[in-house]
C-alpha cells in the first residue's frame, strides 16, 4: 500500500513539474475583416430630456399622464426626474427671460392652504399630479393651465456615481452633454 502511495505521489510531482516551461512563440496576426453596413439608429440609453406641457383640471383628476415613446427605453433602475418651470426672471443683459426650473416635488403655500406638485413613474410612463389640503377647483389658472415640465431619464449608474446635483436641471443636462435644442417637446392639451 505504501508503494502505491509513493508511486502516486511521484506521478503527481512529475506531472506538476512537467507543466512548466518556456513560453512558445507568439501566433500569427489575423486578417482585418471587412466593414459591414451601418445599421439603424438604436434607442437612447445614455439619458434623455423631454419637455411636456399640460393642464391640470377636474376632468383629468388634476394630473398629467405621459407615456414614454418607443424611441426612449427606460429601465426599472433608471432615475426619472421631473422639473417644473417655476418662473422666469429677467436677463440682466436684456436678452430673453431666463427659465427657473425646480425638481419635483414642489410645495407652495397659498391663501387656500398647501399645494404640492408631485409625480410618480414606472419604466413606461410618468404621472404628474397636484396634491393639496383644499379644493383644487379653487386654484387660479396660473397654477393649473399650460404648465411646463421637463422629464429627465438618467441611467442609475450615471445619477449615483457622477456626483451630479440632480436638483439642478442645467447640471443634469450638462453632464448628459445635452443642450436645449436636443429636448423633444410634447403638448398634451
Amino acid at each position: 500500500m505504501n508503494r502505491i502511495k509513493t508511486f502516486l505521489g511521484i506521478l503527481v510531482v512529475a506531472f506538476a513539474i512537467s507543466c512548466e516551461g518556456p513560453q512558445g512563440p507568439p501566433g500569427l496576426n489575423g486578417f482585418d475583416g471587412l466593414d459591414g453596413l451601418d445599421g439603424q439608429d438604436g434607442i437612447n440609453i445614455l439619458g434623455q430630456v423631454l419637455e411636456v406641457e399640460g393642464t391640470f383640471e377636474a376632468a383629468n383628476d388634476y394630473s398629467i399622464f405621459f407615456e414614454f415613446p418607443q424611441s426612449i427605453e427606460v429601465f426599472e433602475s433608471d432615475l426619472v426626474l421631473v422639473y417644473i418651470l417655476f418662473e422666469q426672471t429677467d436677463d440682466p443683459d436684456g436678452g430673453d427671460p431666463i427659465d427657473v426650473w425646480r425638481l419635483l416635488p414642489q410645495t407652495r403655500i397659498l391663501d387656500q392652504g398647501l399645494l404640492q406638485y408631485n409625480y410618480d413613474h414606472t419604466f413606461l410612463d410618468v404621472s404628474i399630479f397636484l396634491e393639496s389640503d383644499f379644493d383644487l377647483s379653487t386654484l387660479p389658472a396660473g397654477d393649473t393651465d399650460n404648465q411646463i415640465f421637463r422629464i429627465a431619464v438618467v441611467p442609475a449608474e450615471f445619477g449615483t456615481d457622477n456626483g451630479v446635483d440632480t436638483s439642478n436641471l442645467n447640471a443634469v443636462m450638462s453632464a448628459l452633454e445635452l443642450d436645449v435644442n436636443s429636448i423633444d417637446k410634447v403638448s398634451l392639451d
